[in-house]
């Protein structure tokens, strides 16, 4: 990840997971494609529709709960895409696990406590940042208070309005399963492309990487929200259609005058206060990576 942007997701974990198990194999698995509304049955507003398909990725400390529920390590976020158990992050929330330990969602119930689902990481991006998850056992199918999200075929615009959600612990030097996560809702502006390298810089690879390799570069949209630590892997969806647009990245630190490629033509440079934007990885490149990975998603309109 380029040290350019200062990354939401927290990486606070390394010696915890280093004892475990490692993650399932990655294989390409066969989505059923979802129904195509997304509603709740309270007819809850907006922001609780968008509460709703996002969920807390962390990792389990303690093998049985205390009287606060699980100790748990926070990464960031993620959003259920389909009525299968499917989700969509940025691979470098999910960073500390390459090397072992089990990915788990923090899931709401309708009149219980928040409980941990185990994920499998089905696929990663990691030149793009996007990665694919799957609970298990399917939510969808329990007692959770969840809904999924459908994801629009297009980049936002400049000037496009757009809002996302988050959730972190309530207490995040210290969270446990029984506790509700705090929901960080806000309303943005698109403000501007840029083009960077993103997960080749991460590499190790990198370092002997011959002159024929080609870098690869990803777009991402700037939006005007100051980003916080845990948002990486949130939806940034369309005001107008609630249409997941992209995925939260991290926070845009970078100067103006730099030596990044500016795709959009004519887009003035950031004034001081712009250095503090939110970055997202725009949808298609998610979408194409659920393509390779055979897992459908819908396109409707959102109806909470």
């Amino acid at each position: 990840m380029s040290r350019l942007l200062q990354l939401a997701a927290l990486s606070s974990a390394a010696m915890v997971l280093a004892a475990v198990s490692r993650p399932p194999s990655q294989a390409a698995t066969q989505g059923r494609d979802s129904s195509a509304a997304i509603s709740s049955a309270s007819g809850a507003s907006d922001v609780n529709g968008l509460v709703a398909a996002v969920c807390p990725v962390v990792y389990q400390l303690d093998e049985s709960p205390g009287n606060r529920g699980y100790h748990y390590v926070f990464y960031g976020n993620a959003f259920f895409i389909n009525r299968d158990g499917y989700l969509l992050t940025a691979a470098h929330v999910l960073s500390e696990f390459h090397n072992g330990g089990q990915p788990s969602i923090l899931l709401r119930q309708a009149a219980a406590p928040p409980r941990l689902v185990k994920a499998t990481i089905i696929a990663m991006d990691v030149d793009h940042d996007v990665a694919v998850l799957r609970a298990t056992p399917n939510p969808f199918n329990g007692p959770y208070a969840v809904v999924s999200l459908p994801l629009t075929g297009e980049k936002p615009v400049i000037g496009e309005s757009v809002e996302t959600t988050a959730l972190r612990p309530s207490r995040m030097k210290d969270p446990h399963t029984f506790e509700l996560p705090i929901a960080d809702s806000f309303p943005a502006l698109v403000s501007d492309y840029r083009r960077m390298a993103i997960g080749s810089e991460s590499k190790t690879a990198q370092a002997t990487a011959g002159p024929s390799d080609p870098q690869v570069f990803t777009d991402l949209f700037l939006f005007s929200h100051e980003v916080q630590r845990g948002q990486s892997g949130a939806p940034v969806t369309s005001a107008a259609t609630h249409a997941v647009v992209g995925i939260i990245e991290g926070r845009w630190l970078h100067p103006a005058g730099s030596s990044l490629t500016k795709t959009a033509r004519g887009a003035s440079p950031p004034s001081p206060s712009a250095l503090t934007q939110g970055a997202a990885i725009p949808i298609p490149y998610a979408t194409a990576l659920l393509q390779r990975n055979h897992v459908l998603w819908s396109t409707a309109p959102a109806r909470f």
